[in-house]
């Protein structure tokens, strides 16, 4: 069975603001000191709000068929929640490889 959108979320949350976690992060910084790929290996801890957050409002379709949203889904969902779109569509991009998996 293939991992559902709150069980990637459940997954990512592991590492959040611990030690471990902020070890992973700091293996994949950038020049200007974050990446895509922090984000995906263990966000922080207010990454993780955002997501929760943006993960809350989707509705039961959105949720079951996140792979397949569009840019502009995943951009009005981020507005709606008030969210940062940038994290979320990593996030969503991040699902997506997961579920290829």
């Amino acid at each position: 069975m293939k991992i559902t959108l709150e069980q990637y979320l459940d997954k990512l949350a592991w590492g959040v603001d611990n030690r471990y976690g902020r070890r992973i992060r700091t293996r994949f910084k950038d020049s200007r000191g974050s990446s895509e790929l922090a984000m995906l290996a263990s966000p922080s801890g207010e990454e993780l709000d955002q997501l929760k957050k943006a993960v809350a409002i989707m509705t039961p379709a959105e949720k079951q068929n996140a792979v397949n949203l569009t840019d502009e889904q995943v951009q009005k969902i981020a507005a709606d929640a008030g969210t940062d779109a940038g994290i979320f569509a990593i996030f969503i991009n991040g699902y997506a490889l997961e579920r290829k998996e």
